[in-house]
């Protein structure tokens, strides 16, 4: 019954057991040596017992939770990059209980080389910004604390069919190719995506590319009815019709042109350093959208990415970037141009559209209320400390 009430008031249980999911090759290749030097005596002192499980190839983790009992861990624990609580999340709505199983409490402990969910996460606990190892003490405390808070996730449709779920958000352009070229500089941490943008910017591309998207005042106001896409498991998402149909008439649509980058943000941070959207305070259902279009320099570029580090590039006064707040985008590039990013993991190149599901899971976090706007996607949220 313990464990029933600390549920309920948004913490976990005392003690409580977790099973750890880690990647030892992700970032620097450090993970689980900093897990057994930092994090291991944290939680043997807060009384959290675990079972840890290291991953041996892309997709494990997602195999694992499939097929794991739920019921034997208080939380999953992940340990890696973005990439790897990617995995675990769309391994949870593989299952047939997906709709129980994606209730259970995740935790991020950073390994990787961006750390964007860890980054915002130590971001809403009120934490300064840091990286590396000041970044994983953080929320390994944040873990310790035990509080829960309920967070967005971020449901994605190819014109291919297929149906995937995000937590941190997708990338095209400029954002997207670092992610994927960088891939080379794992060994330089965080500095890998410095280089990889410096690089790109040298050679700039621009693609070209339709987009379309549900500001969430008009998401709010409308009264139109649009018809679900067909469902394939996993929530509904009432906001999108089927990618062959075109929009909804109160959707907003950017004329075709050539784009430098497209981001569709789930948080504040983009990664460790990369305080993209300064404005984001963890609202239920709204996602950050991003845009720059052709024709800005390469300085302003550089100047924006620099900006980013301190959160401080949308006072460049750049006209050619553009930020919404949205509760759902269509994304059509022309000519299969450029790479998506998901998460920062590679995503087939096709038209795609996805919409927030508002505070679908719960997350190890700073236990803050959710924001009162829209009500809880599965079930109310009431969290006090313990």
């Amino acid at each position: 019954m313990d464990s029933v009430r600390d549920r309920a008031r948004g913490a976990l249980p005392r003690p409580c057991r977790v099973l750890v999911l880690l990647n030892p090759r992700s970032g620097k290749g450090k993970a689980l040596q900093q897990f057994q030097r930092l994090v291991q005596p944290l939680l043997a002192e807060a009384e959290v017992s675990f079972k840890l499980m290291v991953t041996e190839r892309p997709n494990h983790a997602r195999e694992l939770v499939r097929v794991e009992d739920l019921c034997l861990w208080d939380a999953l624990v992940i340990m890696a990059g973005d990439g790897l609580i990617h995995e675990v999340v769309n391994g949870l709505m593989d299952r047939p209980d997906w709709e129980t199983a994606i209730q259970k409490p995740l935790c991020s402990l950073p390994g990787g080389s961006g750390n964007g969910l860890a980054a915002s996460l130590n971001h809403y606990a009120g934490y300064e910004q840091v990286t590396d190892e000041d970044l994983l003490t953080n929320c390994t405390q944040l873990l310790c604390r035990r509080l829960l808070a309920p967070m967005n996730l971020l449901s994605l449709h190819g014109a291919s069919g297929i149906r995937l779920f995000s937590v941190l958000g997708l990338a095209w352009g400029l954002v997207a190719d670092v992610d994927v070229e960088s891939e080379k500089y794992r060994f330089l941490g965080e500095k890998r995506f410095t280089v990889g943008t410096v690089i790109r910017l040298v050679n700039l591309r621009t693609y070209r590319g339709q987009l379309a998207y549900l500001p969430v005042g008009s998401a709010i106001s409308s009264k139109t009815p649009t018809a679900p896409v067909p469902l394939q498991g996993g929530p509904v998402d009432s906001h999108l019709v089927p990618l062959e149909e075109p929009v909804p008439s109160h959707w907003t649509v950017v004329p075709e042109r050539d784009f430098v980058l497209v981001l569709a943000l789930m948080h504040t941070h983009m990664g460790s350093t990369m305080f993209t959207a300064p404005m984001g305070q963890r609202a239920a259902g709204v996602m950050h959208l991003f845009y720059v279009h052709a024709g800005i320099s390469r300085a302003m570029l550089l100047r924006l990415f620099l900006a980013m580090k301190d959160g401080k590039h949308m006072e460049c006064d750049c006209p050619y970037l553009v930020y919404v707040p949205v509760v759902a985008f269509r994304l059509e590039c022309k000519g299969g141009q450029g790479v998506f990013s998901v998460d920062g993991e590679l995503l087939t190149t096709e038209a795609v559209q996805g919409q927030v599901q508002p505070d679908y899971l719960w997350m190890v976090s700073s236990g803050r209320e959710p924001s009162p706007t829209q009500e809880p996607q599965q079930k109310p949220f009431h969290q006090k400390p313990l």
